[in-house]
C-alpha cells in the first residue's frame, strides 16, 4: 500500500513527539511517498521551530540527518492541479501538494492537520488519522 505522508508526520517522528509510536506502527510495510518539496519543507520547519526558541540550534542538523534516514519516495507535483485544490479549498499550496499527489496516485494520506484531513475526505482521499 502507498501512503502520502505530510511533513508534520516526519517532524513528529524525528522530534520524538507523542504520536511517534503510532506513526511508526501505521507506516510499517508501506511505501512512503511525499512531494519532492519535502526535504526543503523539513529544513524550513526546523528553522521555524528554532526561531520560536522551541529547538536548540545543534538539533537542527541532527534532526535533519535523522529525517534523511527515513525511506521515502519523492514525486513531482502537478502544480496546476495543486493550485486548483488550494484555491478551491482556500488552503496553502504546500498543503495542496500533498493532496494532489495522494489524489493522483490513489493513495491514502497521513497528516496531523485537521483541515487537510477534511479536504482529503471531500476529494475522496482516504486519510490515515493518527491518534
Amino acid at each position: 500500500m502507498d501512503m502520502v505522508i505530510d511533513a508534520n508526520i516526519f517532524l513528529a517522528v524525528i522530534m520524538n513527539e507523542p504520536e511517534k509510536k503510532s506513526i511508526i506502527e501505521r507506516t510499517q510495510d508501506i511505501e512512503i511517498i511525499s512531494p519532492a518539496i519535502l526535504p526543503y519543507e523539513i529544513g524550513n520547519a526546523l528553522i521555524a521551530i528554532w526561531k520560536r526558541n522551541k529547538l536548540a540550534a545543534p538539533l537542527i542538523e541532527e534532526y535533519y540527518q535523522i529525517f534523511l534516514k527515513i525511506p521515502v519516495r519523492l514525486v513531482e507535483v502537478k502544480i496546476i492541479r495543486a493550485l486548483a485544490i488550494a484555491r478551491n479549498y482556500k488552503i496553502y499550496a504546500y498543503d495542496a501538494y500533498y493532496l494532489e499527489v495522494a489524489k493522483r496516485l490513489n493513495a491514502k494520506i497521513m497528516t496531523l492537520d485537521k483541515k487537510i484531513i477534511e479536504v482529503a475526505r471531500d476529494l475522496n482521499i482516504d486519510p490515515e488519522v493518527v491518534s
